[in-house]
């Protein structure tokens, strides 16, 4: 591993620190989600455009699309800059982290010319409809609907917990277009305007207090064939092409750490004493001292690989996996210490402004998001341990053979 930048990445570190020096306001305690709410959304997209006309939204993107034409590492480097700011945001990371790239990988080059600069400004935002009641962690086990019309295709159906899908303009959307096929084989992907007639967005109120999650019903919304991405019945390979892509947008989840544990652990008293004199309290403070140096060389490997231009292997599930379960630990820990006190979160009031009470509610929503634990855990025991893969008896069976509940 390389822990130093090299001159050209410390070069543009130096950069990227300048303008965010320059345009915005350091962050000052507190994180979590938040509501995006419409005066956050707009902030989002004043924010988006200034990046953009410096120079740093689409780092890596081509330059015909407006982009840097930069590196990874680049994109890296920035991301840990801004991350010191307090700037808008949960706003464009799908559109811009998932949904356009795989627009651009797939699109005819004019149809990319439409979309991608729009988005780059922060004139568009788009959101990532896979997700279904009944599929659960399965993405191939969808069951909405597109069935071919002349030039048009119809679709039916319903998709669960897409982020963001009340303020998007449009989305990326994964069909089932043959279901007498393998239910891997079936699939096709869209795109749309998410003011088609027939989709309606309903909000979800989430635990937090937040409604940032939909569920999006469709009652036959006609798509054009032009909007297609792919072929018909290839939308499995261009959906994964997406979820490359999410793996490493979501890969690094924000949230407490060791750091900020143990300035709580100073001030919180018990038996007497500060929190961080007792020996029960120490070997925990201990145990994530441990995971959290191993998650920051685990990342060092992935951004070694990005710096020599390399693809990050299975290490992104294992920080994902190992990352999303201790914030959640943390926070519980963290609301024990702080006894009655955790009960408070108002951040004006409450220990550490109530980060660990924000991140006690939003941080099971990491361990589903990009993968599941179950999801992660199976893809590091066949590709980092060389296990034998699960076994899967409807693997070539025709989906509508497939029992259903």
């Amino acid at each position: 591993m390389d822990f130093a930048d090299t001159p050209d990445e410390a070069a543009f570190r130096a950069e990227v620190a300048a303008f965010l020096k320059a345009n915005a306001r350091p962050l000052a305690g507190g994180s979590g989600e938040g509501p995006v709410d419409d005066s956050h959304v707009a902030r989002a997209r004043a924010w988006q455009a200034r990046r953009a006309e410096a120079g740093f939204a689409g780092i890596t993107w081509p330059r015909r699309f407006g982009g840097r034409g930069g590196t990874p590492m680049q994109q890296v480097i920035y991301a840990q800059e801004e991350a010191k700011y307090d700037v808008p945001a949960h706003v464009f990371e799908i559109g811009l982290g998932m949904c356009i790239p795989t627009l651009m990988a797939y699109a005819p080059p004019e149809v990319s010319a439409r979309y991608v600069g729009p988005a780059l400004r922060g004139e568009e935002i788009w959101c990532q409809l896979f997700s279904e009641p009944g599929a659960g962690s399965d993405v191939a086990g969808l069951r909405m609907r597109a069935e071919r019309d002349c030039e048009d295709w119809v679709v039916n159906g319903q998709k669960i917990w897409t982020s963001g899908a009340h303020f998007s303009d449009f989305g990326l959307l994964l069909t089932r277009t043959d279901p007498g096929v393998p239910k891997h084989r079936g699939l096709t992907m869209f795109f749309l305007d998410m003011r088609s007639p027939g989709v309606e967005v309903r909000r979800i109120r989430q635990i937090s207090g937040t409604s940032n999650f939909n569920e999006v019903f469709f009652t036959d919304v006609r798509i054009p064939d032009a909007q297609r991405l792919g072929a018909p019945g290839e939308g499995w390979t261009v959906a994964l092409t997406t979820l490359m892509h999410e793996r490493l947008a979501i890969g690094s989840l924000p949230g407490p750490d060791f750091g900020e544990l143990l300035e709580l652990a100073k001030t919180m008293q018990v038996n007497g004493q500060p929190a961080s004199r007792d020996g029960a309290v120490r070997e925990r403070l201990a145990d994530w001292y441990v995971q959290s140096k191993g998650l920051e060389y685990t990342r060092m490997r992935m951004l070694t690989a990005l710096s020599r231009g390399q693809m990050p292997g299975p290490e992104a599930s294992i920080y994902k996996a190992v990352s999303a379960s201790k914030i959640q630990e943390i926070a519980t820990f963290a609301l024990d210490l702080m006894d009655s006190a955790g009960m408070v979160s108002d951040p004006q009031t409450a220990p550490m402004r109530a980060v660990f009470q924000e991140a006690l509610l939003y941080s099971p929503a990491g361990r589903i998001a990009g993968g599941t634990d179950e999801i992660l855990k199976n893809i590091i025991a066949e590709r980092v341990l060389g296990l034998p893969g699960d076994i899967r008896v409807d693997r070539e069976a025709a989906f509508n053979a497939l029992p259903a509940s």
